[in-house]
C-alpha cells in the first residue's frame, strides 16, 4: 500500500464499527459478516451460483461456504443468525447441491443453539422449497433494521444493515470486498452495506460509484460511505477515509 493511501487508513484492533454512532450497541466484523452484540448479519450467500458451470474449484460454494460460516458461528457463539437476503442464486431451480448446502448452514446454528432468520432478497423467489424456518422482510434489533436492501425499507430505524450491492474497492489494482459504511445515508439514518459471503460474486468495485449507480434506494451520498476491508490475512480491520475524500488519494 503506498504512502498516500496507507496514510488515511486505520487498523482497528477491537474491529469497532467506525463513522457512524453506535454507541448503543457493540459492533464488529468478521469475515464478510457484522456481529452485532448477540446477531451475527451475514448477506448475499446466492447459494447455487456456479452450480452446473465448468470451475474446478467451486470456493464460495457447498462446502467452503459451510465452513466459513461455521467456523463464525463457533467463533463468535451468536444468539441469532440472520441472512440479509439473496440466501439462494438461481430463481427458477434448487438444485440438490443448494438443499444440502442450506441444510450445512441450518445444522451449523443449531450445534450451537443460534436461531437462524432469513430476510428474502429478490433472489429468493424459490426460498420456500428449501427453508422452512423464521423469514421477515425487515428484522429489527433494537434500533437497527436488517434487510436485503433492493426496496426501500417501511419501518424507521436509527440504522440499516443490509446487501444486494456486493461492495468491492480497489487498491492498487487489487479488488478487495468491503463494507460501506454512510452516517445519515437513508432519511437521516446510518446505512450498512455488506459484501457478498460468497467468494464466488466479484463485486462491484464502488470506487467512482455514484448515488445513482447503486441498486439499493438507501444510497443517497457515495462521498460519505466509508469503505471498511477485512484483512484475512492479518485478522484486522482496515478503516478507509469516506469515498469522496479516498477517491482525491488515489
Amino acid at each position: 500500500m503506498d504512502h498516500h493511501i496507507s496514510a488515511g487508513v486505520t487498523v482497528t484492533d477491537n474491529i469497532s464499527v467506525p463513522g457512524a454512532d453506535w454507541t448503543a450497541m457493540t459492533a464488529s466484523y468478521d469475515d464478510r459478516a457484522l456481529l452485532l452484540d448477540g446477531t451475527l448479519v451475514v448477506a448475499d450467500l446466492h447459494v447455487g451460483r456456479g452450480t452446473g458451470g465448468n470451475l474446478e474449484l467451486p470456493v464460495g460454494s457447498g462446502s467452503d461456504m459451510v465452513e466459513r460460516f461455521q467456523s463464525l458461528v463457533e467463533r463468535h457463539n451468536p444468539d441469532e443468525v440472520v441472512v440479509a437476503g439473496d440466501l439462494l442464486h438461481s430463481f427458477q431451480t434448487v438444485p440438490r447441491s443448494v438443499e444440502s448446502t442450506v441444510a450445512g448452514l441450518r445444522s451449523a446454528c443449531q450445534q450451537t443453539g443460534a436461531r437462524l432468520l432469513v430476510t428474502p432478497g429478490n433472489h429468493d423467489t424459490m426460498l420456500d422449497s428449501v427453508w422452512d424456518g423464521p423469514t421477515a422482510s425487515e428484522y429489527r434489533i433494537g434500533e437497527t433494521v436488517v434487510c436485503h436492501g433492493h426496496e426501500a425499507p417501511e419501518a424507521d430505524a436509527d440504522r440499516y444493515i443490509v446487501g444486494h450491492d456486493h461492495p468491492t474497492i480497489s487498491i492498487e489494482g487489487q479488488r478487495r470486498p468491503c463494507y460501506l459504511v454512510g452516517s445519515g445515508q437513508y432519511r437521516g439514518s446510518d446505512v450498512v452495506i455488506l459484501p457478498s459471503f460468497n467468494k464466488l460474486n466479484a463485486g462491484v468495485e464502488v470506487n467512482e460509484m455514484r448515488a445513482g449507480d447503486f441498486q439499493s434506494p438507501l444510497v443517497t451520498d457515495t462521498d460519505r460511505l466509508e469503505p471498511v476491508v477485512w484483512d484475512e490475512s492479518g485478522r484486522e480491520t482496515l478503516s478507509f477515509p469516506p469515498l469522496g475524500e479516498f477517491r482525491r488519494m488515489l
